[in-house]
């Protein structure tokens, strides 16, 4: 049983397939990245600013919706729930925390790299 074929074993060079864009480029490939638009805005760096946007985005969309819910209880009491306004607030609070911690961790960490120097 042969894997290969004698006649493709010739010479030194073998071409292996990119089964991921992140992964190394060729020469030739590499040259036709640089000239396109998404090489020069960002690939890793982009997504995880994305991310970042869209995490502080669902935050602020929480915040909304409890503050809202909340609003339409007091002026149509009748129009809401009061455990969804309750879950909304619990969630709003919660995922402000979470930021905030998580921005507190971030800064510790800046300036713990900023003072190994």
């Amino acid at each position: 049983m042969a894997l290969i074929d004698p006649a493709q074993a010739m010479g030194n060079v073998v071409r292996l397939a990119r089964t991921d864009p992140r992964h190394l480029a060729g020469i030739g490939e590499a040259l036709s990245a640089t000239a396109s638009p998404s090489a020069a805005g960002g690939g890793i760096e982009q997504k995880f600013g994305d991310l970042l946007l869209g995490a502080l985005g669902d935050v602020n969309q929480s915040q909304l919706k409890a503050m809202d819910l909340s609003q339409r209880m007091i002026t149509d009491p009748a129009s809401v729930n009061v455990e969804d306004v309750t879950i909304a607030l619990a969630d709003a609070n919660l995922a402000l925390s979470m930021t905030k911690a998580i921005v507190d961790r971030a800064l510790a960490a800046y300036r713990e790299i900023i003072n190994v120097r």
